[in-house]
């Protein structure tokens, strides 16, 4: 497919995971991918993944959670690889712990990391959306935004991304800008994996059980979260805005 044949997108997070994954499937549907972790040197393998299949891809160095390296990473990107049509938001971290034993700066650290970067992001990228008339955001929430044991910190500020999501789309919506997000269930990834071991489980372990709560009995693939952002970031769901997709195989 070529859905993005001629369009630059920017996607957060992407050294790994989720975002490697979405990364590599906007490339693969012909769009010109800005790959941005917290250093050019972490993106690199996602870069070269893409190249290597023969998509166009750059490494940009960044903190999300720094307004100022993302305006300056931002216009690095468009001064590089051209006008920017599309934002994954995607970056995040995890500090579980029971919130009694939460620190303040567990908290802090999620929902600025999580929460705060989608701001700064998508602050920054509007300026360019608006001015050209055209984009798309699409953000990742979660699952545990409804509420998940010994993830407040994580829970809130991925139910800010659903209360950020559906306002942007009011606001930006009359510039023809699009403003969805994903809210993964179980994916097997590096995070949950760091999870499995956080509770003295296995990856395998904690995939198995979560996968026996899952009505589909499986857990979820990071290119199947890909396959929906790259959706929602298409003209296919150009009447879509405002909107969280949980994706969790069923699970409620």
């Amino acid at each position: 497919m070529d859905r993005f044949t001629g369009k630059v997108a920017v996607v957060t997070g992407a050294a790994q995971g989720i975002g490697a994954a979405t990364a590599m499937r906007l490339a693969e549907e012909g769009a010109t991918v800005a790959v941005v972790d917290l250093t050019a040197e972490r993106a690199a393998d996602t870069v070269a993944a893409i190249t290597a299949k023969g998509g166009t891809a750059r490494a940009y160095g960044c903190d999300v959670a720094d307004y100022d390296a993302v305006e300056a990473a931002f216009a690095a990107v468009a001064e590089e690889l051209g006008a920017i049509h599309i934002l994954v938001n995607n970056a995040g971290i995890t500090r579980d712990n029971l919130f009694f034993k939460m620190p303040k700066s567990d908290w802090d650290a999620v929902l600025t990391v999580n929460l705060t970067s989608a701001y700064n992001c998508s602050h920054v990228v509007q300026k360019y959306m608006v001015a050209q008339k055209y984009g798309k955001i699409v953000s990742l929430s979660s699952r545990s935004a409804l509420g998940n044991r010994g993830q407040a910190n994580y829970a809130a500020a991925k139910a800010g991304i659903q209360g950020l999501t559906a306002t942007l789309a009011i606001e930006l919506g009359p510039f023809n800008i699009n403003v969805n997000a994903v809210a993964p269930g179980y994916i097997a990834t590096a995070m949950t994996a760091s999870t499995a071991e956080r509770v003295g489980s296995t990856a395998e372990e904690h995939q198995a059980l979560a996968a026996d709560r899952t009505p589909l009995r499986r857990v979820g693939q990071p290119e199947e979260i890909a396959a929906v952002v790259a959706f929602l970031a298409s003209e296919d769901a150009s009447y879509v805005s405002g909107q969280t997709l949980y994706v969790n195989g069923g699970a409620r």
